[in-house]
């Protein structure tokens, strides 16, 4: 159906919205001219705007596993499509996201409102992937519209569990991601973080998982929540492996507006520089956060720092006082742009250049119209708050908060002028009790948002930083952060696999070793 002009009463409901009145002559005569204007609309429905080729073709465009076959719940779709053969990554059974566009496989990112939708195209991501000789083996459960930093509001259910407690929450929206590599379902694979996605769920659920520099890994067919926190990282059981996939999947696309000025660097041969002559700085303001932070967490962490020094590091303590802010300037970043690109723009929005995946929007656009019921408590509330502080204070506090993110990477730029790289825990906590099925609206909301304290300020400044496990404590997980200059994603690679190779295995989830063992 051909694009309609709007009536003249439509341009009068649209003026009210916009605070002016329509009408007599003026209304005519916009209508008149608006009319006019479709007629460009008009012409790009007879023009072709292809999706991009897809190179590899789906082996098996699989299906939706249950029961047995979806150890710890950590996956939403199985399938099978083989890259190159051959390629640094030949041979790796790589998971992604299920908010990363596959071309023939359908992707929920975590709600029903998205049931019924099969990309067209593959992310950016996923064809370096399978360039490099990767198979990708499935797509991986994710709360809804991922922003959930427990995992506690996906779809379909039973949603992932901690690998090392199924009572417990595994950790964020990459949480299958998380689940299916520590339970051996596959070697590698891509998480997403926008306020510490792809960290929490590797410090919960005991592996690594690297957040690039921002802009260093094109976004380029994944779902967006905010353009300027948008990540996609590796999460891998090991550092090596992350510094493997990341080699792969870096570098300029030319197709998203995120990437301006990404250096990419050899992380596979500077991996090897251990630990000699690095500067490691405990960040004070890291630890004890109150009513948050777990004595084991900090002292395991703590612990693990000082590891540096016995490998020829320099191991300091540093102050940034403005890291105890850092949730809020994310928050303000957060609810007000998620708010107008994720949910209001149909995940794409407007206003930059690159490559639009026209096909998703659409559909999120007729399912945002008719199903909006059935947004999960978080994006709701995130959407009522977002609104709100746009309206009421015409975007005061959405610009505040972008400057203040500026100002707070001028802060860690000025600690790591003199530190190479910053600790403290990924999570002031190990995983938390999953909520009854009960639980209010509140809990639920609390479970979801309340472990970002250290891992949501790296996404607002852009900087590097990496999860990687530093022991157990009650027979859970600890996560050890590593956080690096801008675009100098090798030394903090580098600094994690000297700590990795120092620290020895750590025990693995049970459940692992029976899979093992098959």
């Amino acid at each position: 159906m051909p694009v309609q002009p709007p009536s003249a009463s439509e341009l009068v409901r649209l003026a009210a919205q916009f605070g002016f009145d329509l009408e007599g002559a003026e209304l005519d005569e916009l209508t008149t001219l608006a009319g006019g204007m479709i007629a460009s609309y008009q012409r790009l429905d007879e023009m072709d705007a292809p999706p991009r080729p897809v190179k590899y073709p789906r082996l098996d465009t699989g299906h939706r596993p249950i029961g047995a076959e979806n150890p710890g719940n950590g996956w939403a779709w199985k399938c099978s499509i083989p890259g190159a053969p051959e390629g640094p990554l030949a041979g790796v059974r790589v998971a992604v996201k299920d908010n990363i566009c596959l071309a023939g496989i359908p992707m929920l990112n975590g709600t029903e409102m998205l049931e019924g939708f099969v990309p067209r195209e593959d992310a950016t991501v996923v064809m370096r992937l399978l360039d490099a000789g990767a198979e990708i083996v499935g797509k991986t459960a994710v709360p809804a519209f991922c922003f959930d930093g427990g995992s506690v509001t996906g779809y379909p259910k039973p949603e992932p569990e901690n690998p090392y407690d199924a009572a417990r929450l595994p950790g964020a929206s990459s949480s299958g991601s998380a689940v299916v590599v520590a339970l051996g379902e596959a070697d590698m694979a891509l998480g997403g973080d926008q306020g510490g996605s792809v960290r929490m769920p590797a410090s919960w659920s005991g592996i690594v998982g690297h957040k690039p520099t921002w802009g260093l890994v094109p976004y380029t067919g994944a779902f967006p929540i905010e353009l300027t926190l948008d990540h996609l990282g590796p999460m891998c059981r090991s550092v090596r492996d992350c510094a493997r996939m990341l080699e792969v999947i870096a570098g300029p696309d030319g197709l998203d507006p995120r990437q301006g000025g990404a250096v990419t660097q050899p992380y596979l041969e500077l991996l090897e520089r251990g630990a000699e002559g690095l500067r490691v700085g405990i960040l004070t303001e890291g630890f004890g956060w109150p009513d948050a932070s777990e004595p084991d967490v900090d002292e395991a962490v703590r612990a693990a720092a000082q590891t540096f020094a016995s490998l020829g590091a320099t191991v300091g303590e540093v102050s940034v006082p403005i890291h105890r802010d850092g949730l809020a300037i994310w928050t303000a970043i957060a609810a007000e742009g998620a708010t107008e690109l994720m949910i209001k723009g149909n995940g794409m929005g407007t206003n930059w250049r690159g490559h639009y995946t026209t096909d998703l929007s659409d559909f999120v656009g007729k399912a945002r119209a008719g199903r909006s019921r059935d947004l999960s408590p978080t994006v709701k509330l995130t959407i009522l708050v977002g609104e709100y502080m746009a309206q009421r204070y015409d975007r005061h506090y959405y610009a505040k908060g972008q400057n203040l993110s500026r100002l707070a990477s001028a802060r860690y730029n000025a600690a790591l002028s003199e530190f190479d790289v910053l600790v403290m825990p990924t999570t002031a906590m190990k995983a938390l009790p999953r909520p009854g099925a009960d639980a209010s609206v509140t809990e639920i909301v609390a479970s979801a948002l309340a472990n970002l304290h250290n891992t949501a300020v790296f996404d607002a400044t852009g900087h590097p930083a990496m999860s990687v496990p530093c022991g157990l404590s009650d027979g859970l997980p600890v996560g050890m952060m590593l956080v690096g200059r801008h675009f100098d994603d090798a030394t903090v690679l580098r600094a994690g696999h000297a700590y990795e190779q120092a620290r020895g295995e750590l025990e693995a989830p049970a459940s692992r070793k029976v899979l093992a063992t098959v």
